[in-house]
C-alpha cells in the first residue's frame, strides 16, 4: 500500500518548518484565499480540509463563501480583492462551478455558466494560481523547455507519490483514465515530463481494458466507483486511484463510506503497489496546495 497520509505528513511538516523560517526572518507568513460558490457536501468538505492544512502549517487562509444563484461579476469582485492583497499569494476557486441554479434554467443557460467558469478562471493571475489551471501554467507544463509556474495539486501529488515510493517513471508505459482539465490531461502531461510513454483511456476509448493492462503505471480518475477490476491489470501494475465516491453506508460512523475508481480487493491481488482510498491520493493533494501556495509567497517575497 502507497501510504498518501504518511508521505503527506512529511511534507506538511517540511512545509511548516519553511513557514516558521519565513516569520522568523521577514515577519511575513504565505496567505491562501479560497473563493467557494454554493454548498455542495463535498466542496465544504474538501475546502475545511485545506484551511485546517493551512492553519497546522502556520498558513494564513482566507473563504469567500458565495450563493448559488451569485452573478460572474460578484466572483470576478472577490477575486479582484484577493488579487489586489498583498497578503495573499494564492487564490483557489473551488471546483466544480455550480452549473444549474434554478430549475428553470435552459440548456443554453447552463452551457453559458460552463463558460463562465473559464472566463474566472481566465481572470486569475499567473502569479496567484497555485491551483495550476490558468491556461499559461497548463501550457508551460505541455511544451518541452518550458517550467509552469505551479503544477496542478492533485497530478502533481500523484507523481510524488510514485517518486517518494521509490517507483521509477522513465521509460515505463503508463495509462491515464480520465482526461478532464483537472486531473486527467495535467497528469498525462506531467507523466510526459518525467519520461513516460503515456496512453490515455478516456468515455470514446475501444477496448480500454486491453490497453490499462500493457500499463506499468495505472493512474485513473474516471469517476466511476469499481471501474477498475483486477482483470483490467498487468500483474505487478503501479496504481495510483483518484476516486473519491461516497457510498451509503449504515454501519460506517459517518453513515458512509469511500470507493475509488478501482475495485481494491481485486487489484490488490494483481498489483505491486496501490493507493487506498481514502488515505492515498487526497492527502498529498493538499500537501501539494499547501507546497504551490508557499512556493508562492517565496516568489513575491523573493525568499529562499
Amino acid at each position: 500500500m502507497i501510504d498518501g497520509k504518511l508521505i503527506a505528513d512529511g511534507i506538511r511538516s517540511r512545509i511548516a518548518s519553511e513557514v516558521g523560517r519565513m516569520k522568523n526572518s521577514i515577519d511575513r507568513i504565505p496567505g491562501l484565499a479560497v473563493i467557494m460558490v454554493g454548498w455542495r457536501k463535498d466542496s465544504e468538505t474538501y475546502v475545511r480540509n485545506k484551511m485546517k492544512a493551512c492553519e497546522e502549517a502556520g498558513i494564513k487562509s482566507v473563504l469567500a463563501q458565495l450563493p448559488n444563484d451569485c452573478s460572474e461579476d460578484d466572483i470576478l469582485k472577490a477575486l479582484l480583492s484577493f488579487e489586489n492583497d498583498p497578503s495573499i499569494h494564492g487564490i483557489l476557486v473551488q471546483l466544480p462551478l455550480p452549473n444549474v441554479t434554478t430549475q428553470s434554467c435552459s440548456l443554453i443557460y447552463s452551457l453559458w455558466q460552463h463558460l463562465n467558469e473559464e472566463r474566472i478562471l481566465n481572470a486569475l493571475s499567473l502569479e496567484k494560481d497555485v491551483d495550476g489551471f490558468h491556461p499559461l501554467n497548463m501550457g508551460n507544463l505541455a511544451m518541452r523547455g518550458r517550467e509552469p509556474l505551479f503544477i496542478p495539486c492533485t497530478p502533481k501529488g500523484c507523481v510524488e507519490l510514485l517518486i517518494r515510493s521509490g517507483i521509477d517513471i522513465m521509460g515505463r508505459k503508463a495509462v491515464v483514465i480520465g482526461r478532464s482539465n483537472i486531473v486527467g490531461l495535467p497528469t498525462f502531461l506531467l507523466l510526459q515530463r518525467h519520461h513516460a510513454t503515456v496512453s490515455v483511456v478516456h468515455a470514446f476509448t475501444k477496448n480500454p481494458e486491453e490497453i490499462t493492462r500493457e500499463a506499468d503505471i495505472v493512474v485513473t480518475a474516471a469517476g466511476v466507483p469499481n471501474l477498475v477490476r483486477g482483470s483490467w491489470l498487468k500483474p505487478g501494475a503501479v496504481i495510483i486511484d483518484v476516486g473519491t465516491h461516497p457510498i451509503e453506508d449504515p454501519n460506517h460512523e459517518h453513515g458512509y463510506r469511500l470507493l475509488g475508481d478501482v475495485c481494491y480487493e481485486e487489484a490488490v491481488q494483481v498489483a505491486s503497489a496501490l493507493t487506498p482510498v481514502p488515505g492515498g491520493v487526497g492527502p498529498m493533494t493538499i500537501a501539494m496546495l499547501l507546497s504551490n501556495t508557499l512556493d508562492a509567497a517565496k516568489r513575491a517575497y523573493d525568499f529562499s
